[in-house]
C-alpha cells in the first residue's frame, strides 16, 4: 500500500487553510496590545480599530508575486513570508510609525496549501510576533497558478507629525542607515548557486530576511531630527529621486561617503534596491547620532535647490573623488519597465 501522507504535507481546503493561519497567529503571536486601536481581530467579517485622538492612522499595501518578487526554487519559504511582511514594515518605518495591524491575502495554487504555507507562516509570524504585531484579517483564494501574498499593515503616529517625503530644504544634509548594496549583492549570488542557500537562516542575509529600520524612523519622528524620508526600496538613485521630486529640489551625493556593503559594487550601492534601509534629511544644524536604534548613520550628500538646468529625468548629481559632478539618473527597480 502506498505510504500514508502526514497532513502538514496534503492539500488543504479554504476552511482548513484559514484554521491554519487561525491557529498559527494563537500559538506564535502575541496577544493585540489592548492599549492599540485594534479592538477586533480575526473571527468576524471585519476587523474593528478605534484610534485614539491624538494619532493618525497610516496605512501601507504591498504585493509579493510569484517570479516577480520571489522564486519558489531559490527563496525558502521562510524567507519568502519574512519578506512579505518587511516590506510593508519598512514603509512604517519610513513615516516613522508605530506598527498596530497586519491584514494578509494569500492566492496560492493547491500544492501550496500544505507544508509550504505552515513554513511561510513561520517566517511571516516569527517577524510579526518581534513587533507584536497582530494578524487581524485578511483573504484566501486558489490562484490556479502563481502565488501571491497581499499585505496591508496600519500604523500610527502623533496626529499632524509622519514623517514625509516634501519635508526637506536646501542646505539639508542626506544620511542613509547601515550600508547599501548588500541586498542586490546576495541576490546575484542566490541567481547564481540557489542550492547553497537552502539552508541559510534568517541572520545578515540582507536579501533573504531584510530588516525593517522601525527603532530608527521612531526616533526620527519622536526626537524631531529629519525633516524627509523614505525606505530604500527600490535603490537610492530611485528612492532620492522621490524626495527630491516631492520637495521640489535636488540633491549632491559623495561618492566617497557611500556606505557600500562589502559583497556590493558601487553600481549595486546607488541602484539595487531591496536595501531597506531609511534614507532621511535634517537641517545642517541638527546634530545627528552617530547610531540610532543601534544601526550605523552616514551622512552622504546635501540636498540643493532645482535649478532650470535640472532636467526631470535627473535631479542626483554624484559627486567624484575629484570634485567632478556627474548627473545620475534614477536606474533602480520600476515595474513595467525594470
Amino acid at each position: 500500500m502506498p505510504r500514508e501522507r502526514k497532513a502538514s504535507e496534503t492539500k488543504k481546503g479554504e476552511l482548513e487553510l484559514i484554521q491554519l493561519i487561525n491557529s498559527r497567529v494563537e500559538q506564535r503571536l502575541a496577544r493585540e496590545d489592548k492599549h492599540g486601536p485594534l479592538v477586533l481581530g480575526i473571527g468576524d467579517d471585519c476587523a474593528v480599530l478605534r484610534p485614539r485622538r491624538s494619532e493618525d492612522l497610516v496605512v501601507t499595501t504591498d504585493l509579493s508575486l510569484e517570479n516577480v518578487h520571489f522564486r519558489l526554487d531559490w527563496h525558502a519559504p521562510e524567507s519568502v513570508g519574512h519578506r512579505c511582511l518587511a516590506r510593508g514594515l519598512s514603509d512604517l518605518a519610513a513615516m516613522g510609525a508605530r506598527p498596530v495591524a497586519a491584514f494578509l491575502s494569500l492566492a496560492v495554487p493547491a500544492k501550496l496549501t500544505g507544508r509550504w504555507i505552515e513554513r511561510f507562516l513561520d517566517g511571516f509570524l516569527a517577524l510579526a510576533g518581534r513587533y507584536r504585531l497582530p494578524l487581524a484579517g485578511g483573504d484566501t483564494a486558489d490562484s490556479r497558478g502563481v502565488m501571491c501574498a497581499d499585505i496591508v499593515l496600519l500604523g500610527n503616529v502623533p496626529t499632524g507629525k509622519a514623517l514625509l517625503r516634501s519635508g526637506a530644504h536646501a542646505g539639508d544634509i542626506v544620511y542613509v542607515t547601515g550600508t547599501l548594496g548588500g541586498a542586490a549583492a546576495e541576490l546575484d549570488a542566490l541567481a547564481r548557486a540557489p542550492s547553497s542557500f537552502r539552508k541559510q537562516g534568517n541572520g545578515l542575509h540582507p536579501h533573504l530576511y531584510p530588516e525593517p529600520r522601525l527603532d530608527v524612523g521612531r526616533a526620527l519622528l519622536r526626537r524631531r531630527l529629519a525633516t524627509a524620508a523614505i525606505d530604500l526600496s527600490d535603490g537610492l538613485s530611485t528612492d532620492l529621486t522621490h524626495i527630491c521630486e516631492r520637495s521640489r529640489l535636488a540633491a549632491v551625493i559623495d561618492a566617497q561617503s557611500l556606505p557600500i556593503a562589502s559583497s556590493a559594487t558601487l553600481q549595486q550601492a546607488l541602484h539595487g534596491g531591496e536595501d531597506y534601509e531609511l534614507l532621511f534629511t535634517a537641517r545642517p544644524g541638527v546634530p545627528i547620532p552617530r547610531k540610532i536604534g543601534g544601526i550605523v548613520v552616514h551622512a552622504i550628500g546635501k540636498m540643493i535647490k532645482l535649478s532650470p538646468r535640472h532636467s526631470p529625468e535627473a535631479r542626483i548629481y554624484l559627486l567624484s573623488r575629484e570634485g567632478t559632478r556627474t548627473p545620475l539618473a534614477p536606474q533602480g527597480w520600476e515595474h513595467f519597465r525594470s
